[in-house]
């Protein structure tokens, strides 16, 4: 450390603090006059951590000249003994715009955003839409990244892949509140879509801002085939299953972090459990379930989920496909499907899957 320290810090006019850590290596700041923050830390185990903060207006070429100084003088004093020497770009913090969100995964992705075009807290949530130059504008729910404009493949991928039929069918959608599933499925002329929706404030913010995602679908909470319904979507269930109805395809589009008024929710599971076993009871008998699920590499989770299936009012059988959704960046599972197995092919739960972004688990109820 005493070698670095004699490097460049100190020609930069930085002050050193040295800070005490029992002996585990070395740890030191080193403060300018302009403002510029070094922290130096070197691990027990050899490695060596320098990172070098600053302001947007400082010299980019000095603080270049710093870090190039400083890479020159690790090699020279470690006799070129490294194993690795790893520069990773400037982080921005404090930006107006949040450009870094994580995946489902647990990665940090640093996206393009470049303007707040709305944010508001609703009674339920807190709503964000960030203009991005890659992706256009990007619904963010709670700071999760929900849907952006350039996402046509998770629609089509929970609307079953262009491989369904909707015209003439009734159709339930939980959730869907961006409007982008509803925008194409009345393209097929269904018999009547019904969505459930919580939250007016996000249908009124993606109908003004979302248009690349739901047109002018929104503009109107009720259609030819189409009806909107702000409500929770647990309460609409259990009327819909005490007066019997039932629809030809449910497609469960809910948040991330699932949002309803109803004391059930005692945890993620019971509730997400209680969704699937209130869709399948209004499912006609040959009729189709689809919903998102969660990043392939999440593979616990996902395993977690499938084991909600056994613990239904009825026997469920199910399959999972693949499709890439531009703003996730990461591999989700997408839908497959099949209806009225035979009691020896209940016990098959997977088919074969692709390499992918989005992953939506697809039910169809499975009889004798």
């Amino acid at each position: 450390a005493s070698g670095l320290l004699s490097l460049s810090f100190k020609t930069q006019e930085m002050t050193e603090t040295a800070h005490e850590t029992n002996g585990h290596g070395y740890l030191g700041t080193f403060v300018g006059k302009n403002g510029r923050l070094a922290i130096l830390r070197v691990h027990s185990h050899a490695l060596v951590t320098i990172d070098l903060q600053c302001y947007e207006e400082d010299n980019i070429a000095q603080l270049d000249n710093l870090l190039n100084a400083l890479e020159t003088k690790l090699k020279v004093i470690l006799n070129g003994n490294i194993t690795r020497i790893k520069r990773l770009p400037a982080l921005v913090r404090g930006a107006e715009v949040d450009r870094y969100w994580p995946t489902a995964d647990g990665r940090l992705v640093e996206y393009d955003m470049d303007q707040i075009v709305y944010e508001e807290d609703s009674a339920y949530q807190n709503i964000k839409i960030l203009h991005s130059q890659q992706y256009g504008n990007v619904l963010i729910l709670d700071n999760d990244l929900n849907l952006a404009e350039s996402d046509l493949a998770y629609t089509q991928a929970i609307m079953g892949s262009g491989r369904e039929n909707y015209a003439g069918k009734e159709v339930l959608i939980l959730g869907g509140g961006d409007g982008g599933i509803l925008f194409e499925m009345v393209k097929q002329k269904p018999k009547m879509i019904t969505i459930v929706y919580i939250d007016q404030k996000v249908i009124d913010a993606c109908k003004k801002y979302m248009r690349g995602t739901c047109g002018n679908i929104l503009d109107n909470l009720k259609g030819d085939c189409y009806q909107i319904l702000v409500e929770d979507c647990v309460p609409v269930l259990k009327k819909y299953v005490q007066e019997g109805k039932t629809f030809d395809y449910v497609i469960n589009d809910l948040t991330a972090i699932p949002i309803s008024t109803q004391p059930e929710e005692d945890s993620t599971w019971e509730f997400l459990r209680l969704i699937l076993d209130l869709s399948i009871k209004v499912l006609h008998p040959s009729g189709k379930y689809f919903t998102q699920g969660n990043a392939e590499t999440l593979t616990e989770a996902l395993s977690l989920y499938e084991e909600q299936l056994g613990k239904l009012s009825c026997p469920v059988a199910f399959s999972k496909e693949v499709t890439c959704v531009p703003s996730y960046l990461e591999h989700y599972c997408g839908p497959a499907l099949w209806n009225k197995l035979p009691d020896d092919l209940r016990s098959i739960t997977t088919v074969s899957t692709f390499k992918s972004i989005f992953r939506t688990l697809i039910f169809s109820q499975a009889f004798d």
